[in-house]
């Protein structure tokens, strides 16, 4: 660690309550994007916090919710680019909550409120960095260029054709995403990529309305066999998607994922024990095979179904309608709307054309090389902040809108943030520990200054 890292974490440590109180004001503003509630007031806010720090702010009308756009005033060799949002999940149950979501409070260390992990910690962790990064070194060593759009929880319907309207604008060389966390123990991890996604609604309509199966048993259809045998058609039992064509445009990892994956911890046994599982599908064990296909394999995944009676007791009647939700995790370089167009007409050619499918969400999969310099530099940069570098993941398993800026802006994108494996997102009681606020803040600080100090390309 040279004189000027340490001058950043001594920065950060002098400010580390008003890093905090600027988080829990983040946070005791409301910003639901499912709902619409409290968005304009959020980016008001968001956006007077990044004028603080000297950046021209731009607040972009979209089909939705707006974007906010802040650029540093002075020219450099390097731009780096903090793509985040200000919306997030909706706070239900609130039963569930030990402190009202909306009213951050501290307990053990912890900080507890709707968005302080996803992704308000994350905003904040980054104007902190800009912060103590302008105190040490007297100005910014590279361009930063904010992005934080409204609608990440919901979709971000309207972001990559922002993206690719605004493609000069936001031009860069390197994208620091908006979430991060640190492993069980304490290791930051780097996400390079998201699996892209389909998600559908089926549903089967077989009469006006449901009928005494005593009538109908045997001579009339029934809307939840009928779905059921058309879910049946999509999958095996061990596990592979028998739509035809669905793997044609996999890409497989490289050897330099590979050895990424070999580098990862066993996770079996605590997944086990936090989930209640007797175990993997099809008996999958720690090692790279289970890597491999947590992550560059595509899922087919029901995740609910609808159809007849489902309250106490019996009630003999044949369902009219039945429906369920299913998504389809894709990897490289599988695209949403191809998959779709393949799921249709292997519904239709199975005798299944009475069953209609509605697009509910899509997603594009997008990663980034794992050799990539700017990736090594951000794994590097974890060293001094974490005792070692960053862990790196070649794919989460989750899906994002990443590809709108590696496919419009061919920047490549990394993780670091402030999470952990309790921070509860979407669920209740979401939470950060301080101390890893802390430790993003540094690192985000050495990825900045960094960053910076490269020579010019």
């Amino acid at each position: 660690m040279n004189e000027q890292e340490q001058a950043l974490d001594a920065y950060i440590d002098a400010h580390r309550t008003e890093i905090i109180e600027e988080l829990v004001r983040f946070c005791a503003q409301p910003s639901v994007s499912a709902r619409g509630e409290g968005i304009a007031a959020m980016v008001t806010l968001a956006s007077d916090a990044l004028r603080a720090r000297g950046l021209a702010v731009d607040v972009y009308e979209t089909g939705g919710y707006p974007v906010i756009v802040g650029r540093s005033p002075a020219p450099q060799p390097h731009t780096l680019l903090l793509y985040n949002h200000y919306d997030v999940q909706p706070e239900d149950p609130m039963d569930a909550w030990l402190s009202p979501p909306f009213e951050p409070t501290l307990r053990d260390g912890r900080l507890y409120a709707r968005g302080v992990m996803d992704d308000k910690g994350h905003i904040v962790c980054r104007l902190a960095a800009i912060d103590a990064v302008r105190a040490v070194y007297g100005d910014l060593p590279c361009e930063i260029k904010f992005v934080i759009e409204g609608e990440e929880e919901i979709g971000s319907p309207n972001l990559p054709a922002f993206v690719e309207k605004h493609r000069d604008i936001l031009r860069a060389d390197g994208c620091l995403w908006e979430f991060g966390d640190v492993d069980y123990d304490g290791a930051s991890m780097n996400y390079l990529g998201f699996r892209g996604l389909l998600y559908v609604q089926f549903s089967v309509q077989t009469a006006n309305l449901d009928a005494h199966s005593g009538i109908g048993g045997t001579i009339f259809p029934n809307a939840a066999w009928r779905l059921t045998w058309a879910l049946t058609s999509l999958k095996d039992s061990s596990e592979r998607v028998l739509i035809p064509g669905f793997y044609d445009d996999v890409v497989p990892p490289t050897p330099a994922d590979l050895d990424a994956l070999a580098q990862l911890p066993a996770v079996t046994e605590r997944h086990r024990a936090a989930y209640g599982l007797r175990g993997m599908l099809n008996d999958m064990a720690d090692g790279i095979d289970f890597q491999r296909a947590a992550i560059f394999s595509p899922s087919c995944t029901i995740c609910g179904l609808t159809a007849g009676y489902q309250g106490p007791g019996a009630k003999t009647i044949m369902p009219a309608q039945a429906t369920a939700k299913m998504d389809f995790r894709l990897v490289p370089n599988q695209d949403p709307a191809d998959i779709f167009r393949k799921l249709r007409r292997h519904l239709d050619d199975a005798g299944f054309a009475d069953v209609a499918v509605t697009v509910l969400g899509s997603e594009k999969p997008a990663r980034t090389p794992v050799d990539d310099p700017f990736v090594q530099m951000v794994v590097e940069a974890a060293r001094d902040v974490y005792g070692q570098p960053q862990r790196v993941v070649p794919m989460s398993g989750g899906s994002g809108p990443a590809h709108a800026f590696v496919e419009a802006l061919e920047v490549p994108v990394v993780t670091a943030g402030v999470g952990y494996p309790g921070s509860q997102i979407h669920a209740p009681n979401e939470n950060i520990r301080v101390d890893d606020l802390i430790k993003g803040v540094r690192h985000t600080a050495r990825i900045i200054a960094r960053f910076g100090a490269q020579s010019p390309q």
